[in-house]
């Protein structure tokens, strides 16, 4: 008798994923396994919300709370005062505790007229503060001990994309935290308040930042102050998605020399930028788009002139970094220590040459 063929063995088809949301009358095992299937995905998530967590639990006792009370315009009944509040972060700089802030946060409003709230409770008065119309930060010095201060962060590695968590007192609500991420970067036309925030370098977020959010940290995931918040884009002037917040980079530069000059002194390059360079005129110059900051004048005897720089060079880096646009170069200027040489990648006639420029004391060439 012939030996009947084998038959192929096959394996039980999967189960398919149970669809909650297909058949509302699930069994007692489907129940335990949905569970199951449930607790594995949920502890991703978990371990996230544990970061998060241990961040918070970092950065808010720096965070505080900051009341003002500013001169207004006069009523019928003789002097009247504008309460405003707002948030700010204790870090070191230059070897002391201090609170950083937005200018407009505490401007116009005399020392005993701000009231600081930290996360323990504890109110102070500034002995002393500065500010710097020009980037929109302050500094206050506190006649206070056992502060804890938050950690900034080294560098400027923050990519569009990453996550950041927003602290402070949205509508008086003391240490509220969002999260978002980092929408954008390098935003510089920006138009602000008074309209004399002049160096602009905004991160942009989606983190919900509202009224009184001004002057708290942004933070990263590794619990280090990223940027100060102080504007929001909205139409209801609640958060709608659009925050913007200085780099540590450039409030650690301006607030260091606060705290030891008593004032900022920027560096000065002395030419004056194409803002409208055009693909015509990049033509012109044989790029093959408008690239960089093209010099349209030079300060006469100012350091670009003495260094060589001349009217059509096109300024591509400075100091290694490369130049977005004229506002980005603006930017790059302002927050060089005045003295310092750095380097300009220059396209000049179809080639590119590196030149060495001394900057400049910007108050000794403008008024």
């Amino acid at each position: 008798m012939a030996d009947e063929p084998l038959k192929p063995v096959t394996a039980e088809p999967p189960r398919p994923p149970i669809d909650p949301f297909a058949d509302r009358s699930l069994s007692d095992s489907d129940r335990d396994r949905l569970y199951a299937e449930i607790a594995i995905e949920a502890d991703e998530l978990e371990r996230r919300s544990r970061l998060l967590r241990k961040v918070t639990a970092l950065v808010t006792p720096t965070v505080v709370h900051i009341d003002t009370k500013k001169p207004s315009s006069l009523d019928r009944e003789g002097e009247a005062s504008e309460d405003e509040s707002g948030s700010g972060v204790i870090t070191r700089v230059a070897d002391q505790a201090v609170v950083l802030t937005n200018r407009h946060v505490i401007h116009g409003a005399e020392l005993d007229a701000i009231r600081i709230r930290l996360d323990d409770g504890r109110e102070y008065r500034p002995t002393r503060v500065w500010t710097d119309p020009s980037t929109d930060i302050g500094v206050m010095a506190l006649p206070a001990n056992r502060l804890q201060t938050a950690r900034v962060a080294e560098d400027d590695r923050l990519e569009i994309g990453d996550t950041v968590l927003a602290v402070g007192s949205p509508f008086g609500l003391a240490h509220s935290v969002t999260l978002g991420i980092v929408s954008a970067k390098g935003r510089r036309d920006l138009d602000l308040g008074e309209g004399n925030v002049r160096f602009q370098d905004f991160i942009q977020t989606d983190a919900a930042i509202n009224p009184g959010n001004s002057g708290g940290p942004l933070v990263n995931l590794r619990g280090e102050v990223v940027g100060l918040n102080t504007a929001i884009a909205s139409n209801s002037g609640g958060s709608e998605g659009i925050g913007f917040a200085i780099p540590v980079s450039m409030v650690m530069f301006v607030a260091e020399q606060l705290v030891e000059n008593g004032n900022v002194s920027r560096a000065y390059l002395g030419v004056t930028l194409d803002r409208r360079f055009s693909q015509r005129t990049a033509d012109r110059l044989a790029l093959v788009r408008p690239m960089g900051a093209r010099v349209s004048g030079v300060t006469r005897n100012g350091p670009a002139e003495t260094a060589g720089i001349r009217i059509d060079d096109v300024i591509l880096e400075y100091n290694g970094v490369p130049v977005e646009d004229d506002d980005h170069l603006v930017s790059l200027v302002s927050t060089t220590p005045a003295g310092r040489t750095v380097a300009l990648r220059v396209y000049r006639e179809r080639r590119s040459e590196t030149i060495q420029v001394a900057v400049g004391v910007r108050e000794a060439f403008e008024q």
